[in-house]
């Protein structure tokens, strides 16, 4: 996976966290979008509670969409270490896999309000959806190998392109975490172990094969 992706897509800077006045702006949004949704905020706003200038604000960021991505980038960077654990197929696959989602849903409920924010950025912007799907071309690409490397080693089933499910998969995954922070679909719960079985019975088969029994692993 390439190191910072998100970032450097995001920032007009490149990687700037550190940057004071950049931290100032992403705390200010923050702070506005748990008091309103993202269509009642604007840039003058984010910029005045932030103690900067407009200008400041459009150094860093395209538009207000954009400095949405760049405080979601915890959640990217949430799901990439995710994935880097799924990837590395070590253990149980129930068991990682579920481990997987739940980390994906525990990101995206510490930040409920800046995730709805971001489905709102994505729907509107024509350069966030650009930026979001090459973000997760970079996390398909890394599922895909997995699971080519599990059907090689005999303990995944043989089935479809490896490429198109792993994009099918995180599409699930993205639907679900849409679902979960707009307050629909089934309970937190169900929906970690519904999104787990369909995870294992695709790659895996009707019974994915226990770390004990798995020919690969390390006793």
């Amino acid at each position: 996976m390439s190191d910072r992706s998100w970032a450097r897509m995001v920032d007009r800077r490149g990687d700037a966290r550190g940057d004071a006045r950049r931290a100032a702006l992403l705390q200010a949004l923050d702070e506005l979008l748990r008091e309103q949704v993202l269509d009642e905020i604007n840039v003058a706003e984010i910029s005045r509670r932030a103690g900067v200038t407009r200008s400041a604000f459009y150094f860093y960021f395209e538009s207000k969409a954009m400095a949405v991505m760049a405080l979601m980038a915890d959640l990217y960077d949430a799901a990439s270490l995710a994935t880097e654990d799924l990837v590395a197929a070590e253990g149980e696959p129930q068991a990682r896999i579920r481990a997987v989602i739940t980390r994906l849903f525990d990101s995206v409920d510490a930040t409920p309000h800046a995730y709805r924010a971001l489905l709102a950025a994505r729907a509107t912007s024509a350069t966030v959806r650009d930026t979001w799907d090459a973000g997760l071309l970079d996390l398909a690409g890394d599922v895909a190998a997995m699971i080519a490397a599990e059907r090689e080693a005999a303990r995944a089933a043989p089935g479809p392109d490896a490429v198109a499910i792993a994009a099918v998969l995180l599409d699930l995954n993205n639907h679900a975490l849409e679902r979960h922070a707009l307050g629909s679909g089934p309970p937190r719960a169900d929906h970690i172990e519904a999104l787990t079985a369909v995870w294992v019975r695709t790659i895996y088969g009707a019974a994915a094969p226990n770390a004990a029994n798995d020919p690969g692993s390390t006793p």
